[in-house]
């Protein structure tokens, strides 16, 4: 199967990556002409242009910063899609959107998936990722291959666009808890208590969660790069703001988060990085969240293994 990567930004650049590390025919395109140079020089072929890639390549995964990108590219390869191409989408967007952009692809005759990531970027770089997948089963089982190569664990979602809604959700629930640590650093700081300390006692306890076990190390360290930025964060809670009240969910906590990086990304600039929401409380008190023997940036430390499928819970 030969593939087609547009998007090599902080995910998309590791996950390309992965395919090229385990020996795919891989094209790649990027605004950044410099992005596609370093997988050039690892073995990849340069695309043309969008519809170019759609054409010659049989699956083409697209891994953009927004909708709006992720509009433009596919207009542009919707005239090369045919019944043998697959257009795979890596972005986080709005599921409607998924649902609209992928019927185009599915009228003309191609396969379409929204198959978003979820787990981290240190985890993208290893093929340790986690991805959700939505599309008709017979196309799913197509792609798992591709999809286990890209990462560790792989679940079929369902229809077109539940991928998507549920990486919004998921990526709501680790913004709350980015949220909640920043603020339980800072009052364990202000009680006198050691940060290393509190550090473990939250990882090893009920108040743990994937983002203390990341995030947290990172902004004890003080570098607060986690490759992600508040103006991402902000478009992500938005989008799952947005489907709580297409459902008529009247949602709390959902509103206050969206307040709190609006109010971060006002204070410090919406490419800031989002565990640098701790500086509005840092700057409040006067305290310095910082700790001894933290990483600055998260590496993946399991070993790649090949990926599987997923089954939930009480379904067969």
């Amino acid at each position: 199967m030969k593939i087609g990567f547009i998007g090599l930004g902080n995910v998309g650049g590791k996950l390309s990556g992965s395919l090229l590390r385990n020996g795919f025919d891989l094209t790649v395109y990027d605004l950044n002409p410099d992005l596609v140079a370093e997988k050039v020089a690892k073995g990849a072929t340069a695309g043309e242009n969008p519809a170019q890639m759609m054409r010659d390549c049989d699956a083409v995964i697209t891994c953009l910063p927004s909708p709006a990108a992720s509009d433009a590219v596919m207009q542009e390869m919707l005239p090369e899609i045919c019944e043998s191409k697959i257009w795979m989408e890596m972005s986080t967007t709005d599921q409607s959107e998924a649902e609209r952009l992928g019927g185009l692809v599915i009228a003309a005759g191609g396969a379409a998936v929204d198959c978003p990531v979820s787990g981290g970027c240190h985890r993208a770089d290893t093929g340790n990722i986690s991805i959700f997948a939505g599309c008709d089963r017979a196309t799913f089982e197509r792609i798992l291959p591709l999809l286990t190569t890209l990462g560790r664990r792989v679940l079929h979602t369902g229809d077109l666009g539940s991928a998507s809604m549920l990486k919004v959700l998921t990526n709501y629930l680790a913004t709350v808890h980015l949220a909640a640590s920043a603020e339980a650093l800072v009052t364990a700081k202000a009680a006198g208590m050691d940060l290393n300390t509190t550090y473990e006692a939250i990882k090893i306890s009920s108040g743990t969660s994937f983002s203390h076990v990341t995030e947290s190390q990172v902004i004890l360290n003080g570098s607060r790069d986690i490759s992600f930025t508040m103006d991402l964060v902000k478009k992500d809670v938005g989008l799952f703001q947005e489907i709580a009240e297409r459902n008529n969910v009247p949602l709390e906590i959902s509103p206050l988060i969206c307040s709190i990086f609006e109010d971060g990304i006002a204070r410090y600039g919406d490419r800031e990085l989002s565990p640098n929401i701790i500086k509005r409380l840092e700057d409040a008190t006067g305290l310095d969240i910082r700790a001894p023997g933290f990483p600055a940036e998260m590496t993946d430390d399991e070993p790649e293994e090949p990926g599987y499928e997923v089954i939930p819970t009480g379904l067969s």
